[in-house]
């Protein structure tokens, strides 16, 4: 049960002072639905001002604070002239406030004639004049100093309908409320890094930009994660589970036309390896785009059928998983395996067969989404779990497999994006690791061409003479629309375009829109009722379409390498030749450049992954969740790497001399996994 003193923090947001309804919208778009949210909304930058008392050519290019008179207004003779408003310093030079477009008649009456005013912003010089052009603070000149701008202001990333100084005044109601915690930290440790405490590291990073302050709050996170998997691994060392030997008939029948590579086979002995162990295995399977995951998870679930159990494969999406049954059901079709699957589309009769035969254990395998694991679903013999591309699924739906099977089932989790060594500590520090680090033989590497945005129209030809030969494609889009200046692509802008070339050969997909809409598009792609198929990353992880051999991604200077990499992995996947299409912009950054560069000369997604994880490294800005797969809100890479070993033994060493979380540090790591709502770990403390 999480400690009362905790309780403010899980308070809805609603019950800051002044956060009525008309916000709820804009929060629900950050994700910031309880207090605790608003004290982890981390700024990503911030804006130093300086106090001047008279203007000075010196301090172009920086923001200033300066007191002014409002002299003069002047509109130009077009509507989309701008607006100048004229202001003297005390000693008469001037500056003008320029406004564009609608702010005009709201500029008027902030800064009426003969008024005085505090104003701040960025200095700038065009021609021999002085301006600020929309100054961020316009402020009525009285006795109390609270009128003048702050001279440090932390810029948060923001939602249509909220401004940056309303989530600062939230961030500040919040700290109100915010309790006094025990430190849960190791002395030596917050010794050795010159740490505060955690209520005054939050405060700290939304006053200013201190890096110490982050770190502190990004050891945190990784503490309660190591203790969870700690604790976690822990207990599932102590329980039991069924003996998986099996007997071979199965897998000796079943005739695969191809020879499996030696990385298969190696993972296969390391998967039965475990399988024949009372001890559960926990094994995370890494295998780069086409290097066969699917065929060791289907040799793990027919050793577990040949051994009288049941097993269950989880896919991602609905339709990766009719995909995958349809697969595994023409691979087994000649064996006397009774294959199922289950839905949340599924209802009625269909439904309840299913479930009654997972019950009486007449299926043998069943795949499904996550509807497979739902209180309502029992097996009469499950033994093997396997899941494929699930990053959301962590330590608390791993206790939950536990109360599916007589003893707790053999867990496989599957995933495609190669993570660094690393990462792979901090996301599965519980879990064994394979690697499928070939692949199999004939397969013909993608390539991989980099293009200017200027040549746009080249691109549309060339498209068109592909989608004429019967193939089909891909075009990616960083966003789903237009975003003030953003620059980015839309989605639904470039979709609208091409349509004017393609008609109804093309359609969209995109993560706003209901699973039903996307599956039903996705369906026509693979039907090849649709040629071209324009999409935000919700394809990253999806469903084979071998037709498709061309992926068009726009803004590519944008996308992480990792993110690159698992998108140009959605072609390839049939016989012919394919080709990935990296649109980039004209002007590129030296990182930009680096990562380009790579994806052009590698196909090997675990060199990608690693030097994605150096080229993220420095310069990220704070409270930006990670690409990748991470599962940390607050640490980002760069203090994965420095600080997980160190949060790893503080966790060994929690667990072994507290005698798992007692005493006082031992009951303030309690509290810190419930902040980070890993309560997963907790669980376990209560059930063994």
């Amino acid at each position: 049960m999480r400690p009362d003193i905790l309780n403010p923090l899980f308070s809805e947001v609603q019950s800051l002072k002044g956060v009525g309804p008309r916000l709820s919208k804009p929060l629900e778009r950050l994700k910031l639905s309880r207090v605790k949210d608003m004290l982890y909304h981390f700024p990503h930058n911030y804006v130093y001002r300086q106090y001047r008392e008279t203007l000075d050519i010196s301090d172009v290019g920086h923001n200033i604070i300066i007191k002014i008179t409002v002299v003069d207004m002047r509109s130009g003779h077009s509507h989309r002239s701008p607006l100048r408003i004229i202001g003297q310093d005390k000693n008469g030079d001037v500056v003008s406030m320029i406004f564009f477009g609608r702010n005009a008649g709201w500029a008027k009456k902030q800064l009426p004639m003969e008024s005085e005013r505090i104003v701040s912003g960025k200095l700038e010089q065009y021609g021999d004049e002085l301006q600020i052009v929309h100054p961020d603070h316009i402020n009525p000149i009285t006795d109390s100093k609270d009128t003048a701008p702050p001279q440090v202001e932390p810029i948060y990333p923001l939602s249509e309908g909220v401004t940056n100084g309303r989530i600062g005044q939230m961030v500040s109601e919040a700290m109100a409320v915010m309790p006094k915690l025990d430190e849960w930290i190791e002395p030596s440790v917050i010794e050795k890094y010159g740490w505060a405490d955690w209520q005054d590291a939050l405060r700290s990073i939304h006053d200013k930009a201190d890096e110490n302050a982050h770190d502190r709050l990004a050891y945190d996170e990784l503490l309660a994660n190591q203790i969870t998997m700690q604790l976690v691994r822990a207990d599932m060392d102590r329980r039991k589970c069924m003996q998986i030997h099996g007997d071979g008939r199965l897998i000796d029948a079943l005739k695969l036309p191809f020879e499996m590579t030696g990385a298969q086979k190696r993972t296969i002995a390391e998967i039965e390896g475990d399988l024949r162990q009372s001890r559960p295995m926990l094994r995370l399977l890494q295998g780069d785009v086409g290097s066969g995951k699917t065929i060791v998870a289907l040799m793990t679930l027919l050793r577990c059928v040949e051994s009288g159990a049941q097993a269950a494969f989880l896919a991602p999406t609905e339709i990766l998983t009719r995909q995958h049954y349809a697969n595994l059901q023409q691979m087994l079709a000649p064996l006397p395996v009774n294959i199922a699957i289950l839905t949340g589309r599924d209802k009625g009769k269909v439904r309840e067969a299913t479930l009654m035969g997972l019950a009486d254990g007449s299926i043998d395998i069943i795949i499904g989404t996550h509807a497979i694991f739902q209180e309502a679903v029992t097996y009469k013999n499950l033994a093997v779990a396997v899941i494929d591309e699930q990053h959301k699924f962590g330590v608390s739906q791993r206790l939950m497999l536990t109360k599916k099977g007589r003893g707790v089932p053999h867990l496989l989790v599957m995933t495609a994006t190669p993570i660094p060594r690393t990462l792979a500590l901090a996301c599965y520090g519980e879990m064994d690791v394979s690697q499928l680090d070939e692949l199999p033989p004939g397969r013909t590497p993608i390539e991989t061409r980099v293009i200017s945005e200027n040549r746009i129209d080249e691109i549309i030809k060339g498209l068109e003479r592909h989608l004429s030969s019967g193939k089909q494609a891909f075009w990616v889009c960083p966003l789903i629309e237009e975003s003030g200046n953003s620059g980015l692509a839309a989605a639904e802008v470039r979709a609208e375009m091409l349509q004017k070339h393609f008609g109804n050969k093309i359609a969209i997909v995109h993560g706003r829109m209901k699973n039903q809409d996307k599956d039903k598009v996705m369906e026509s792609f693979i039907n090849k009722e649709i040629l071209l198929l324009v999409a935000t990353t919700v394809i990253e992880v999806g469903v084979d379409v071998p037709n498709a051999s061309l992926m068009i991604v726009e803004a590519a200077d944008h996308f992480g390498l990792a993110q690159l990499h698992q998108l140009r992995g959605r072609v390839g996947r049939g016989s012919e030749k394919s080709i990935c299409l990296l649109i980039r912009s004209e002007e590129l950054s030296e990182t930009a450049h680096k990562r380009l560069s790579l994806m052009r000369k590698s196909n090997d997604g675990f060199e990608i992954a690693e030097e994605d994880l150096n080229l993220r490294g420095a310069g990220e800005m704070i409270g930006t969740r990670q690409s990748g797969g991470s599962p940390f809100q607050v640490a980002t890479d760069t203090q994965v790497r420095a600080l997980l070993s160190t949060a790893a033994n503080d966790a060994k060493l929690l667990i072994q001399r507290d005698g798992g979380l007692s005493g006082v540090r031992g009951n303030a790591a309690r509290t810190l996994l419930y902040l980070f709502e890993r309560d997963a770990g907790v669980a376990t403390l209560r059930s063994g």
